[in-house]
């Protein structure tokens, strides 16, 4: 256990060989400028997200362990065409981790830092893989009575993207929405928002397991995408629904195709008249995660009137602007227990982030499996 003064940091670094290097720094934390606080960092989550900078697309297959048990180095080759597209990040050692939750031990000397002082609270500002964090005041929030530290880690990354989606639902004049990957973490907070919202959702999963997780959360359009009917329950459940706008996680492969081609058979078939170039309904995939990381295919047989993005949560909060973010903060808080709720199977220190045994299943992003870091594990 530190003192504070200085703590470990997990840091991902890729070099300009083509490989990547996964390690532990002791670093000096920072003292606290007048508006800021330092967070002993007590559980911090491992998101795809959170992977996509930490692993990326490296070949773990290749991986070598080196070091000791307390400060291990893993090194594994990168595919030279990753590399190319990541000429920005070569040989620059990166801190890791967007979110976390821990205890303010120290503060600069404006009012609102000195009111946080041995307050537990949730943090955003990414390096949260670390045992000690010097943030602002304003990117803290201090977590309600009841409340530990595991509960307020995820408070921001899927709970504030599951918000988003059915706020860009809305702005974009759609009335209900499609989700894939949809038994995840953010799956089901999401399937809980729409019900208590009373927006329709229609779940892709990939098995009856998946399934399972969502009815008992009393999901009900759930389709799987790897049943021989899948495009017919898919195009009635989008009838039922009225679904025009999709988010998918998988991102690669024929999902997104598949999606806008069963919305183009659902417009259709609710029509008053034929157009030679398709519906006039408009529909929307946002792609949002790469699950899949091969080519995003799509077999143009829907029409002419639909778009295929991006979307990411930063970018969409800074449209959004502060009193709406402020909004959407408030509700996460007041139902962290309930809609809000993470699980976890495993928590793990900041060097058994780094044993291959654990890379293993939290690399491979599979649903019900959810790691917590807590860096100040004894």
């Amino acid at each position: 256990m530190s003192d504070g003064k200085t703590g470990l940091q997990l840091r991902s670094l890729l070099k300009k060989s083509g490989e990547l290097e996964l390690s532990l720094v002791n670093i000096p934390t920072p003292e606290p400028a007048e508006d800021e606080v330092v967070v002993r960092v007590e559980a911090t989550p491992i998101n795809p997200s959170d992977l996509g900078l930490l692993i990326g697309p490296a070949d773990m297959s290749t991986a070598v362990v080196s070091g000791s048990k307390d400060a291990p180095v893993i090194t594994a080759k990168m595919p030279e065409t990753a590399v190319k597209m990541m000429g920005a990040r070569l040989d620059q050692s990166l801190p890791v981790g967007n979110e976390g939750a821990g205890t303010v031990i120290k503060t600069g000397s404006s009012d609102a830092a000195k009111a946080l002082m041995g307050k537990l609270v949730s943090v955003i500002g990414g390096a949260m893989y670390t045992q000690y964090r010097t943030v602002k005041a304003r990117d803290v929030m201090p977590l309600p009575a009841g409340i530990t530290a595991a509960d307020g880690a995820s408070w921001f990354v899927n709970p504030l993207t599951a918000l988003g989606m059915t706020e860009t639902m809305r702005r974009e004049n759609h009335k209900a929405l499609v989700h894939t990957a949809a038994a995840s973490n953010l799956g089901q907070m999401l399937n809980k928002i729409c019900i208590k919202d009373g927006i329709g959702l229609v779940n892709i999963v990939r098995s009856k397991e998946q399934a399972d997780i969502l009815h008992k959360i009393g999901a009900k359009h759930i389709v799987d995408s790897t049943a021989p009917t899948f495009m017919d329950d898919l195009t009635a459940a989008l009838v039922e629904t009225g679904a025009t706008i999709a988010f998918d996680a998988i991102g690669g492969g024929k999902l997104a195709g598949q999606i806008l081609t069963a919305m183009e058979i659902a417009a259709n078939k609710t029509a008053k008249e034929y157009s030679r170039y398709g519906s006039n309904v408009f529909k929307q995939v946002y792609i949002y995660g790469s699950l899949n990381t091969g080519p995003t295919e799509l077999s143009r047989a829907f029409g002419l009137t639909w778009s295929v993005g991006g979307w990411l949560l930063t970018p969409f909060l800074q449209k959004i602007g502060p009193a709406d973010i402020g909004r959407l903060r408030q509700r996460v808080v007041s139902e962290l227990k309930t809609t809000f709720a993470s699980h976890y199977t495993q928590v793990v220190s900041l060097p058994e982030v780094l044993q291959m045994s654990n890379i293993a299943v939290y690399n491979k992003r599979a649903t019900g499996e959810k790691f917590l870091i807590n860096p100040n594990k004894g």
